[in-house]
């Protein structure tokens, strides 16, 4: 099994964003350092306490220069935001720049602002989000790029840099709403998934969905990300990231609030994630989806979930929230790393 580490680099009103982009960079280096299969980072957009991380290819390309081995990915790149011949470039510019390391993490995102910000109809969201996809991975695969969709059109296009990787870099896709398992196997991709967003039992069931569904010949492979903080106990654990995975949570709930109201059928699941933010408490997550304490609770947690779910990658967060010091943070990948993987592999 994988392992790898998230963040979408959160940054409160003590904080400056020069400082927050050289932490992530330091524990990218760090995770290379100390054999993290892989760091993934998201995107999102307008609203600091959630993310400053407006562009992951971006700082993933600067990571590259400071790293060896490490897989690079994004988790996820909003493909219907963006104009994907754009994407095309930037994403194979980053894999050359890596040395052949990017992993292309790819979704829709859950937060109407970034569709409003951005003046796109949310409602268009899963059309755009496919026929993006089909773009990218075409021009990928031919000299030339002619297409003439809904959304974009290109004609005879040579669509440069192509990728180091062959045919392209492996594309990950983030399956949140019920149906998108399904599609997500049919597709022929590996998937990440949460039980942030799906509660265990129900993420069992969707996860069967995907590998039903999956693609004759293709394996199946799923990427799980869990909240994580290791520590010398469980006390000093909670003592050092309770607040700052709280923060996580009251945050995400403001975000996604209007889609209370939504109309929209693929994102009409999320209403029960807001009602599972209303009553979420470190209690709680400690039981279900996290793993909190010092190396052997972390240990028995691990192993708890490769028994409960068919994964192929486990995603930690270190820094839910993004309140936990710099210097914590660190001493919880190092932790992880040194004692932890070893017994979970």
């Amino acid at each position: 099994m994988r392992f790898g580490f998230f963040d979408q680099l959160p940054c409160a009103s003590s904080q400056s964003a020069p400082q927050r982009y050289q932490d992530i960079l330091a524990q990218i280096r760090l995770g290379d350092a100390v054999g993290f299969d892989t760091v993934w980072l998201g995107e999102l957009h307008f609203g600091p306490n959630t993310s400053i991380m407006a562009s992951p290819l971006m700082v993933l390309a600067t990571a590259a220069q400071h790293t060896e081995r490490i897989r690079l990915g994004t988790a996820v790149t909003l493909l219907p935001l963006h104009n994907p011949m754009k994407i095309a470039e930037e994403a194979a510019t980053a894999d050359i720049l890596s040395g052949g390391r990017l992993e292309f993490g790819v979704g829709r995102g859950s937060a109407p602002i970034h569709y409003t910000g951005y003046n796109i109809p949310m409602e268009e969201s899963r059309e755009r989000f496919a026929e993006a996809l089909d773009v990218i991975r075409t021009a990928w695969t031919h000299d030339r790029l002619s297409h003439q969709g809904k959304y974009f059109q290109a004609e005879n296009l040579a669509v440069v840099p192509r990728p180091m990787q062959q045919p392209h870099p492996p594309i990950r896709m983030a399956a949140n709403s019920p149906d998108t398992f399904a599609l997500a196997g049919q597709l022929g991709l590996s998937i990440f998934a949460s039980p942030l967003i799906n509660p265990p039992d129900k993420l069992q069931g969707y996860i069967a969905d995907y590998q039903e569904n999956m693609k004759p010949g293709v394996q199946p492979d799923v990427a799980l990300m869990f909240p994580i903080h290791v520590s010398t106990s469980r006390e000093k654990a909670r003592e050092e990231y309770e607040a700052s995975l709280m923060n996580f949570f009251k945050a995400a709930g403001e975000r996604l609030r209007p889609l209370g109201e939504t109309t929209i059928k693929s994102y009409e699941a999320f209403k029960q994630v807001l009602e599972r933010l209303e009553r979420v408490n470190y209690e709680g997550l400690d039981k279900t989806m996290g793993a909190f304490g010092d190396p052997d609770h972390c240990i028995q947690r691990i192993q708890h979930f490769k028994q409960e779910f068919p994964m192929a990658e486990y995603i930690g967060y270190f820094n839910q929230g993004g309140l936990v010091d710099h210097t914590i943070v660190k001493r919880s990948m190092e932790l992880f790393a040194e004692e932890v993987i070893p017994h979970c592999r």
